[in-house]
C-alpha cells in the first residue's frame, strides 16, 4: 500500500497494488506540465487507485487527444496522466507525488528524442527515442 498527496495536501490517495511501467518521460509537454526536465509516473490499474479526500481540487486538462492531465486546483501539483483510448484500465501518478517510500525494480526513460537540450541522460536505464 502507497499514499500520496498534492504540495497543498488537498489531495490524498492510495495505491494498493504493485506500482508498475516506471517511465521518466521527457516529451514537452510532460516537462511542461512538471516545471523540470522529466516527469516520473507510476502506473497501476484503475481499481487499485483511489482518492482518500479532496478529489474535487481536481482540474482536469486535455493535453492531447485522449490524453487527460489532472492538477491540484489548489496548489497546482501535477497528480495523474490517464489515457482513455490507449490505456483505458490505467492510471499513471506523479511519483513526486508520493508520501510512502518506493523503490522501483525497473524503470525507463521514454520519448528521450525531444528532451531538454540541456539535460543529459546519464544512467543505465532503458532509452526509448519516441
Amino acid at each position: 500500500m502507497h499514499t500520496g498527496s498534492c504540495l497543498c495536501g488537498a489531495v490524498r490517495y492510495e495505491v494498493d497494488g504493485d506500482i508498475r511501467n516506471v517511465t521518466h518521460c521527457h516529451c514537452s509537454m510532460c516537462r511542461k506540465a512538471h516545471g523540470s526536465a522529466f516527469g516520473s509516473y507510476g502506473s497501476v490499474r484503475r481499481e487499485q487507485f483511489r482518492f482518500l479526500q479532496g478529489e474535487e481540487h481536481l482540474v482536469p486538462y486535455e493535453s492531447s487527444e485522449g490524453v487527460r492531465r489532472r492538477f491540484c486546483s489548489a496548489c497546482g501539483a501535477s497528480l495523474l496522466w490517464l489515457s482513455e483510448h490507449r490505456f483505458p484500465e490505467w492510471v499513471s501518478f506523479a511519483l513526486g507525488t508520493l508520501d510512502t517510500p518506493f523503490v522501483p525494480p525497473k524503470q525507463r526513460h521514454i520519448h528521450v528524442a525531444s528532451k531538454a537540450e540541456w539535460h543529459e541522460v546519464t544512467d543505465a536505464w532503458p532509452q526509448q527515442p519516441d
